[in-house]
Parts: C-alpha cells; sequence; structure tokens
C-alpha cells in the first residue's frame, strides 16, 4: 500500500477495497517507526519534525464518513499528505526546524491548508527541513539531519529533504514543499520524485514562514506527475489574504489525470519546441552521468514528437550570486520578527531588553541562519546598498529578460535539476560556497518568478536518482507537467522505490 501512488489510493478508497483511516494508520505506524528510532541510528530517516497522530485519524474518519455519502470532494480524497515544517496549521507545531521557534502553535491554518482541508486530504504531520529554509541538504535543522532513502550515507536535499525522504521512502504519498531557491526540485531529484516550482502568484504564500518573500512558492513533491498535477491543481488559485496570490481559478489538469478520456494519452509532444542549454552542461562541477541521462531525455522527448534544439542561456553564472543577495536581503528583514519579545524562544539569560534580542537571536538561530541575516544586513546597508542590492535586481531583471526571449523561441526549456547526483552527509556543510553552487540550475527560476518541474530521468554514481528540470512560461504550469506524464509514460524511471525503506515498507 505505502509503495502506491496518491492516486491508487484515492481510487482504493473509492472502490471500498480500503478505507482512509486504514491507510493513514500504516503511513502514521510507518512514521513513528521511524521517529522512534535513536537520534544516532544511522537507519533513522529522520523525515518528520512532528507527527499529528490523534488529529490525522479524527480527520480520516470524518473524510471517510462525506466519502460514504457519495460527496465528491477531490481526485485524491482520503489520502494523507505531509507538510513542511513552515506551513501552519491551527493544530500541531510550526517550527521551521529551528531553536527559535520551538513548540510554536500557530493560530491559524496556512492558505494551502485550508484548501486541501476542503479536498479531504488527511494531514500527517511537519517533515523536517533546514532551518528556515536556509540550506540544500536538510542539516541546519535543529532537529537534527535526514537521511536519503536511496543511501543512507547522502542528503536528501534541502530545504524540503523531509517531505521529499517522506515520500520517497514511503513515510507519505506525497507531500507539500517550499521553493526559493531549489528546495523542492533538488530533493526530488536526489530522492527520485516529480515535484512543482509554481509561477509565482499562482500558489497562496499565507501561513508560510517568509524567507525570501519575491522568490518563495509552495509547491507539491510525489511519486509522479500525476499526483503533483491533482495536488497543484488543489493548493493553486486565488487568497485574498495574499496580496501576491493574482491567478484567480485553479490550474486545471485534467488532461494529465485522465488522458485516456482526453485523447491527450496518445498526443505525445508532437510540435512543441524545447530548447537544451548547453552552457548548463559545461558548467564545472557537473557530473558526466547528469549529463548523460538529461541527453538521454531529451532524445525520449525526441521520440515523443518534440522538436530539441541546443542554444545558449546566458547569464547563469550570475544566477547564484544574484539569488543569494536577494534572498539574504529579504531574509534579514522577514526574521527580524523573532527577537524574543512576541513569541518563540527566550534566552533565560537576558536580563534587559538589548540582552532579550542578543542573546535570544545569538542562542535561537543556527550558523547557516545567522550567516544569511548577516550578508542581508551588510548589502542593505547604506555604504553598500547600490554596489550589492540595486545591482541585484538590476541583474534579475536581465537573467528575467533572457528568460523571455528565449522562451519565444521554444515552448519549454529542458536542463539539468542538479550538478550531481546527491553528495554524503557532511560533504558541503563545512564549505558554504560548495552548497550555495549545488542550486546552479535551479536559482534563476525563482529571480524569473517562472514555473518548473523536477522528475526522474535515470539514474548515476552509485545507482542513484538523476532529476531533469522542465522550465516553462508564467501561468503555463500544467503544460510542463503534461510533458512530465508523457515522459513517465514512456519511461519507468519514477517507479523505482529504494531498496532501503522504512520498517515495513513491504
Amino acid at each position: 500500500m505505502r509503495e502506491k501512488t496518491a492516486f491508487e489510493l484515492a481510487s482504493l478508497i473509492r472502490e471500498r477495497k480500503a478505507s482512509s483511516p486504514e491507510i493513514t494508520r500504516a503511513f502514521l505506524d510507518a512514521a513513528k517507526a521511524d521517529m522512534a528510532k535513536p537520534a544516532d541510528d544511522p537507519t533513522k530517516i529522520n523525515a518528520y519534525a512532528s507527527i499529528d497522530e490523534e488529529a490525522a485519524m479524527a480527520q480520516a474518519e470524518m473524510v471517510q464518513k462525506k466519502i460514504d455519502a457519495g460527496e465528491f470532494l477531490s481526485p485524491v480524497a482520503g489520502v494523507p499528505v505531509a507538510l513542511k515544517d513552515n506551513m501552519c496549521t491551527s493544530w500541531g507545531t510550526a517550527t521551521a526546524s529551528s531553536k527559535i521557534l520551538g513548540g510554536f502553535r500557530a493560530p491559524y491554518n496556512a492558505g494551502v491548508v485550508s484548501k486541501m482541508r476542503e479536498a479531504g486530504l488527511i494531514f500527517l504531520g511537519k517533515t523536517n527541513m533546514d532551518e528556515f529554509a536556509m540550506g540544500s541538504s536538510t542539516e541546519t535543522s535543529y532537529l537534527g539531519i535526514t537521511r536519503n532513502p536511496w543511501d543512507l550515507s547522502r542528503v536528501p536535499g534541502g530545504s524540503s529533504g523531509g517531505s521529499a525522504a517522506a515520500t520517497s521512502a514511503g513515510l507519505a504519498p506525497f507531500a507539500l514543499g517550499s521553493d526559493t531557491g531549489g528546495s523542492i526540485r533538488q530533493p526530488c531529484a536526489f530522492t527520485n520524485l516529480t515535484g512543482v516550482k509554481p509561477t509565482y502568484g499562482s500558489v497562496s504564500r499565507y501561513g508560510l514562514m517568509a524567507y525570501g518573500s519575491s522568490l518563495d512558492q509552495i509547491g507539491p513533491m510525489a511519486k509522479d506527475a500525476r499526483d503533483a498535477a491533482v495536488l497543484l491543481s488543489i493548493i493553486s488559485g486565488k487568497d485574498e489574504r495574499d496580496s501576491t496570490s493574482v491567478m484567480e481559478e485553479a490550474f486545471r489538469v485534467c488532461d494529465i489525470l485522465h488522458p485516456e478520456k482526453t485523447g491527450a494519452e496518445n498526443t505525445g509532444m508532437s510540435g512543441k519546441r524545447i530548447g537544451l542549454p548547453k552552457n548548463y552542461f559545461d558548467q564545472p562541477g557537473i557530473s558526466q552521468d547528469v549529463q548523460a541521462c538529461v541527453y538521454a531525455a531529451a532524445e525520449t522527448f525526441r521520440q515523443l514528437g518534440a522538436t530539441v534544439e541546443e542554444f545558449e542561456l546566458p547569464l547563469i553564472d550570475y544566477a547564484v550570486p544574484t539569488y543569494l543577495i536577494v534572498a539574504c536581503a529579504e531574509a534579514s528583514s522577514n526574521l527580524s520578527r523573532y527577537d524574543g519579545v512576541k513569541y518563540g524562544y527566550r534566552s533565560p539569560a537576558a536580563d534587559d531588553i538589548h540582552g532579550v534580542y542578543y542573546k535570544t537571536r545569538s542562542e535561537g538561530f543556527g550558523t547557516e541562519v545567522k550567516r544569511r541575516i548577516i550578508l542581508g544586513s551588510f548589502v542593505l546597508s547604506s555604504g553598500y546598498f547600490d554596489a550589492y542590492y540595486k545591482k541585484a535586481l538590476q541583474v534579475r531583471g536581465l537573467i528575467r529578460r533572457a528568460f523571455d526571449e528565449a522562451l519565444t523561441r521554444f515552448d519549454m526549456i529542458l536542463s539539468p535539476t542538479t550538478p550531481t547526483v546527491a553528495f554524503e552527509i557532511g560533504g558541503k556543510i563545512q564549505d558554504p560556497l560548495a552548497m550555495y553552487l549545488a542550486d546552479i540550475f535551479t536559482t534563476s527560476v525563482n529571480l524569473t518568478g517562472l514555473p518548473a518541474v523536477a522528475a526522474p530521468c535515470g539514474f548515476g554514481e552509485g545507482g542513484l536518482p538523476v532529476g531533469m528540470q522542465i522550465i516553462g512560461r508564467a501561468w503555463e504550469d500544467p503544460a510542463l507537467l503534461e510533458a512530465a506524464a508523457h515522459y513517465q509514460r514512456a519511461t519507468d524511471w519514477h517507479t523505482r522505490r529504494p531498496a532501503a525503506m522504512a520498517e515495513g515498507a513491504r
């Protein structure tokens, strides 16, 4: 049961072959078994920050009654889902995997949470993450590292590594992550999942703990394109509580969910133009395995009827430094609210207002968060604003223009998601620059606000997954998922599961 996709589980519920409480219990038991392992156990995946067993079972019972009464809630009603630990819910905790928010309970639900409740999804709990989404390996979490189910000595990516590990290891059918510079797509590439960074403004950010407000987007992480599509259709659309929510209606993905009814199953990719940025494949540090897998994916798209053409996509070398300046500047502002006064952790050693601020933030934030706050404060300071932050905004505009020009020639752009397969735990955590460069292919998408889909396209060194990235025009997210779905009907990479799954996975 736990190896099935969310769509398959929903079919079991509709056909009365399984119930929502039964399915929810199976995932809860597996997640609890992993959480019960000691922190130093090398087989502990540590995908979850918290589990809400009582709330999940009560919700499953309620949803099952509605299904039994003939009420249609959504194509995946009754199926459990996991949430990244930076999304607010009116039950359980939301800590962003940081000491400074230890035990915090939000008084309201995030916009996406309200939409998923209406759709009949069951919330298992919150997943581990890099502290405040700042990291690419889920090693900066105050709650301890998360391990990659494909190789427990390697990272699952970040910052949504817990959501990726939970979905890949059979501890959740699918999950939500947030993507500021690749935090959905990179973990999906490392764990053989399909994930979406939606068009900026298509999914509500209300109730998402802000890191970089002009970059953050919530998106689905799933076993295949169909699951990702249905979850995206549920969470997208207008939210009056979010001033950056500008799409009036949710994405329509019927062609992806039911290609046999629409005729889309046999249309393939005929007439589609795909650009292959050859300078992406010349970047230092990119592995031959990744290159070979993505080139092979391009050939598969050709066989499906698409025209694939190589071209030069400029300014990639400026993507990471531009992203870091913008993201850190916004983070330094967003994280100023965590001061020990209003909520969250307060240093017991503080004896005056200065001490409350200084000691609380010094003790409550981890090293990487402090590094980004300091960098952000520096680039916003009066003496360096023009030299760094203003210039980064100008380069951001140039990068957006380069993508716009490319997407007038092509319907979508195909690239690697990451330069390498998942790296070893501890392999880059002491070298921030090397860690930042792991996001070289993903950050430009957040800077431009465009949508992108990461999907499995093969295996490389040590039998570890490789992911491709499909980038498209704003608001054309379903077209990218449809392309991924066509690819997945022609290949079986996405159907493979890690050998070292959590106990009871089979």
